[in-house]
């Protein structure tokens, strides 16, 4: 089974809130991070990736596996974190979660 493996990486949830009133609707889980070494030959090293929808994930052995089939090594510490769906777009261009809060703290939410 060929395999992406990951370091810095993050686990974000993404949270969805339907409507002003609704409160926010957790979506899904992805992992968000930087290619150490793709036998998949879809990456280069260094390269940022976010994953499909996280399926199965065994932070003891260190294995991630996606909606869209992919497994995720996962090399040294990572963490977690939480975004806005109307921010997903953000994440897949390359934006860490902490990227995409400063960008809406210093825009107060206007690049939306």
């Amino acid at each position: 089974m060929a395999t992406t493996t990951v370091y810095n990486w993050i686990i974000v949830s993404v949270y969805d809130r339907y409507d002003q009133h609704d409160h926010n609707t957790f979506v899904g889980k992805v992992l968000y991070g930087f290619v150490l070494d793709d036998q998949t030959y879809r990456f280069a090293p260094n390269d940022y990736v976010t994953s499909s929808r996280i399926e199965k994930c065994d932070l003891k052995r260190g294995i991630i596996e996606t909606h869209s089939g992919s497994v995720y090594v996962l090399h040294g510490t990572g963490t977690d974190a939480a975004i806005d769906f109307r921010d997903f777009e953000l994440l897949r261009m390359g934006y860490s979660p902490i990227q995409i809060a400063q960008l809406n703290t210093a825009s107060n939410g206007m690049i939306h």
